[in-house]
């Protein structure tokens, strides 16, 4: 399965630390945030499959943080605070929040419930870990790709983006989201950067990149990766 990338927004560092040494030890990739604006930050530079966020910063709360992020993304987000009350959950999962930890919690409740925030907005479970479409096979475990049995050679941008394509086949995905999902939240990357990517993937996977069989435009959306069984329809 690819390696799902987790942001900790967490202000007590020792926590933090420990916490995402355990994610780490189970297959995830982790960045850490101790404040609102080192969140925000780390959103402009990277994506991020699930957010755990503490509701207590020293620059902001969680409830504000979680607004800001709903504005731009529709990400998992996990709050998890020592703040358990009845109206703190309530408004937690109101204003956008998938689901509420309570502190203290053990490894083992925390894993529970990244995994089945991460089944449910990415239906991975136990699918399976390679997508085939074509002469394409796309391995999310090795993050590698083969074209009639040979390898091809990826940048990290141009997996994630042929790896977020293939979570929605056969579906368009708006440009807003590819962006979002690749580049990050908050990244200012402009838009031409998308579609310089899908170029290169075409002129990797393509048999003839200007009249694409697989990454197809979707007029005024984006695009969308098909298996072959979506009739083609005219492209701008």
């Amino acid at each position: 399965m690819e390696k799902f990338r987790i942001l900790l927004i967490e202000d007590e560092r020792e926590l933090a630390a420990i916490v995402s040494e355990i994610l780490e030890d189970h297959g995830y990739a982790v960045e850490t945030a101790d404040s609102a604006a080192a969140a925000f930050e780390k959103m402009g530079k990277n994506a991020f499959h699930l957010i755990v966020l503490d509701i207590n910063l020293p620059d902001s709360d969680g409830f504000a943080v979680c607004r800001e992020i709903r504005r731009n993304s529709d990400v998992p987000i996990i709050f998890a605070s020592a703040r358990t009350g009845e109206n703190e959950k309530i408004t937690g999962l109101d204003i956008g929040g998938d689901d509420y930890i309570p502190k203290p919690f053990s490894s083992n409740v925390l894993l529970a419930h990244i995994n089945a925030s991460l089944r449910r907005a990415y239906g991975f479970g136990k699918a399976a870990d390679a997508v085939r479409f074509g002469n394409i096979e796309v391995d999310f475990s090795s993050r590698s790709v083969r074209r009639d049995s040979k390898t091809v050679q990826l940048s990290l941008r141009e997996f994630d983006l042929l790896a977020c394509l293939c979570r929605s086949i056969n579906t368009a995905v708006t440009k807003e989201k590819l962006l979002s999902d690749v580049w990050g939240i908050y990244s200012e990357t402009d838009p031409s950067t998308l579609t310089v990517h899908i170029r290169w993937l075409r002129e990797k996977l393509e048999d003839d990149p200007q009249n694409p069989q697989y990454i197809r435009t979707v007029y005024k959306v984006g695009y969308m990766l098909c298996d072959g069984t979506v009739k083609k329809e005219s492209e701008d």
